[in-house]
C-alpha cells in the first residue's frame, strides 16, 4: 500500500522592519530580544537574561511607528509589520538623560571588575553615552553596609541604582527572598528582613546577587581582595569538583594566585548558579598549611619530610601489604572535593583496576 501522507509545510515567521531591516521572530518574543539578534547595541541596566523582563531603567526604549510613545522593547512583545527605531535621534537623547539621573546616584566614577560580573556595566554605558552625573548631582539614596561582617559579600549600596535585579535573582532563580526592597524615592534601599545582616536572613551566600549587579553596589569580598594586585585578570574555564553536579566555572587569577571564582553563564547544569562552596571556598589553594612536601611516618610515630619517590613506595607497600593480609575488599578510597578531577578519576580508576572492587566514594557527592 503506498504512503499518500504529507507533512504540512511550516506557516512562515512574522516579520516586522527594525532599523530597515526584515527581522522574522518567534511568536512571544520581545523587540529587544530581536534587537540583538540583530545587534542594534540596546542598552539596559535592569536586564538579565535569567530574569522576568522588568522594565525599570527605560533604557532599552524604541520608537515604533504609530505609538504615541518611546516604548520599553524588553517588554513590548513583537508584532507582525511593526516599524521600529532603535537609535533614533530623540530615543538617544531620552536614553542620555536617563543615564544622567542614574550616574547622579553613583558618585564612584570606577568600580574594580574583582566586585562581580556585571559590576562594568553602568560604567560603560556612562562612557558611551559621555554622562558624569553632573547635570542632576544632588540628593542620593541607599547606604552601604559597612557594618556587616560577613566575609564574603561587600554591601556598597552608595553604588545602588535601584535596579532590583540583586532582588529578582534571589527571589526569581534561587527562590531564597532574602533582600528585597523597601521605601520609596530617596528612600529606597536593598535590604533584608528587618534591615537586618545578611548571616541573620535567608541568604545562602550563593552569590548570585553580585554577578548580576550593574554598578558594584554588591561585591565579591573575597575577589576583591586582590585588587591591589597589578598583574591583569585571567580567566579559565573549568567545573566544580565539590559535587556531582558539575557546575561550569571561571576561575579568575592574577598572575600565579587564584583570587576568585565566578559561575558560567552559559554553563550546561548551572546556567549562571553556583552554590556557596562553588563561588567562595577556595581559599585552601593558596593556604599557608597546604602540604608541598610528602610526608612519612618514621619509627618514632611523628611524620617527616621525605621525596615523592620514598613517599610513593611506602604507599605501594602499605596497599600490597593490607591486599595480602586481609583481602581486595579490605582497602576503601575516599577522594576529595578539594582535588582535581584527575586525581578523582585516578583514585577511582587504581582501585577498580587493582582490587577489582567498587569501593570508592566521593566526600562531597550529590
Amino acid at each position: 500500500m503506498t504512503d499518500t501522507t504529507h507533512d504540512t509545510p511550516a506557516a512562515p515567521l512574522p516579520v516586522l522592519e527594525m532599523d530597515g531591516q526584515e527581522v522574522s521572530f518567534e511568536p512571544g518574543q520581545t523587540l529587544y530580544e530581536l534587537s540583538r539578534k540583530i545587534r542594534a547595541q540596546v542598552p539596559t541596566l535592569c536586564y538579565d537574561d535569567r530574569l522576568d523582563p522588568f522594565g525599570g531603567c527605560r533604557l532599552c526604549v524604541v520608537e515604533v511607528e504609530g505609538y504615541r510613545n518611546p516604548v520599553a522593547s524588553c517588554t513590548t512583545v513583537a508584532m507582525a509589520g511593526m516599524k521600529v527605531h532603535t537609535r533614533s535621534e530623540n530615543v538617544e537623547r531620552q536614553r542620555k538623560t536617563l543615564l544622567e539621573l542614574v550616574v547622579s546616584e553613583n558618585p564612584k566614577a570606577s568600580i574594580d571588575p574583582l566586585r562581580g560580573m556585571a559590576s562594568q556595566e553602568l560604567r560603560v554605558l556612562a562612557e558611551r553615552y559621555e554622562v558624569t552625573g553632573e547635570r542632576f548631582a544632588g540628593a542620593t539614596s541607599g547606604k552601604s553596609r559597612a557594618d556587616d561582617p560577613n566575609p564574603l559579600i561587600f554591601r556598597d549600596y552608595d553604588q545602588c541604582i535601584s535596579c532590583y535585579r540583586c532582588v529578582r535573582v534571589c527571589a526569581e532563580q534561587e527562590g531564597d527572598y532574602a533582600i528585597s526592597v523597601r521605601g520609596r524615592g530617596f528612600e529606597t534601599k536593598i535590604t533584608t528582613e528587618f534591615d537586618g545582616l545578611l548571616e541573620n536572613s535567608d541568604c545562602t551566600f550563593c552569590g548570585q546577587c553580585v554577578q548580576t549587579c550593574p554598578t558594584g553596589a554588591l561585591g565579591d569580598r573575597k575577589a576583591m581582595r586582590a585588587e591591589a594586585l597589578p598583574e591583569p585578570i585571567e580567566t579559565t574555564r573549568s567545573v566544580c569538583p565539590y559535587c556531582g553536579v558539575g557546575c561550569s566555572v571561571d576561575l579568575m587569577s592574577k598572575g600565579d594566585k587564584l583570587v576568585g571564582i565566578r559561575p558560567a553563564m552559559d554553563g550546561p547544569a548551572n546556567e549562571g548558579a553556583l552554590c556557596v562552596k562553588g563561588q567562595f571556598a577556595f581559599d585552601f589553594v593558596q593556604h599557608d598549611d597546604r602540604l608541598t612536601t610528602p610526608l612519612v611516618r618514621g619509627e618514632d610515630g611523628e611524620l617527616h619530610p621525605a621525596s615523592w619517590s620514598d613517599a610513593l613506595d611506602r604507599a605501594a607497600a602499605g596497599f600490597a601489604k593490607a591486599g595480602d593480609q586481609h583481602g581486595r575488599h579490605s582497602v576503601y578510597a575516599i577522594a576529595s572535593g578539594r582535588a582535581p578531577h584527575e586525581s578523582t578519576y585516578a583514585i577511582q580508576k587504581f582501585i577498580r583496576a587493582t582490587y577489582g572492587t567498587n569501593y570508592v566514594d566521593n566526600c562531597s557527592r550529590a
